[in-house]
């Protein structure tokens, strides 16, 4: 089985709030909403991976010195097995806009449960919450 490498932020805004991404229409998982982020490609980090995928996704610029590794997701889904780091970032630059297709929303963290999201994420969901 294949392992993919996915990296994952917790972008938190300065009321404490997580933003999620809801998958648009036409990608596998449509609906549910996820943390923002993408596959890391060959000969990329994981941080350098979120820097590239903040800016195609969301327009917004961050720093490696931002991310701070959270916690990491590990899940076999039927063709393949996702490995996913999420890191937490309280500062970037400019304004979060779904550039692809997406929906935004700034979640509070108790609040998190009530968006359906991709079974490697929802383990996430406590561990986010205890620490903010």
């Amino acid at each position: 089985m294949k392992t993919l490498l996915v990296s994952a932020v917790a972008l938190i805004d300065a009321d404490g709030r997580v933003l999620l991404a809801q998958r648009p229409e036409g990608k596998s998982m449509a609906g549910l909403w996820e943390f923002p982020g993408g596959k890391v490609e060959a000969g990329e980090t994981p941080e350098a991976a979120l820097i590239r995928e903040l800016d195609e996704e969301l327009g917004i610029d961050t720093w490696e010195s931002c991310l701070a590794p959270l916690t990491f997701a590990s899940h076999s889904y039927d063709d393949f097995h996702l490995l996913m780091p999420l890191f937490a970032c309280r500062k970037w630059k400019g304004t979060p806009q779904p550039r692809e297709g997406q929906t935004l929303k700034w979640v509070r963290a108790n609040k998190l449960r009530e968006y359906p999201m991709p079974p490697a994420d929802v383990p996430l969901i406590p561990i986010l919450r205890d620490w903010l």
